[in-house]
């Protein structure tokens, strides 16, 4: 999956991250909407785990962006942990 995007010209957003929505804590969005819940199975897994964690939280914002988030907040991930799912919260922030 992930070489299928890479042949595809880079434009998945998995690969190439997502403008316009930002990582934060849950502290930074006590002022906003939460707008839904999305998680997601990193597509790869052993050597290339870092890679696959960094997929699936670009296509994880880019969900996020197109139901209406200008933020997400991840869910944490215990070090060093075989990850089988990203989850997050998409929050609509003011400006």
């Amino acid at each position: 999956m992930l070489l299928a995007g890479l042949a595809a010209g880079c434009s998945d957003p998995g690969l190439t991250g997502v403008p316009g929505v930002q990582a934060v804590s849950l502290a930074e969005v006590a002022q906003c909407r939460q707008i839904t819940t999305i998680g997601m199975a990193p597509p790869v897994y052993g050597p290339l785990s870092a890679q696959g964690i960094t997929y699936a939280r670009n296509r994880i914002m880019a969900d996020a962006a197109e139901a209406g988030a200008t933020h997400v907040v991840f869910t944490p991930v215990e070090p060093g942990a075989l990850v089988t799912e990203i989850t997050a919260t998409a929050w609509a922030c003011p400006n």
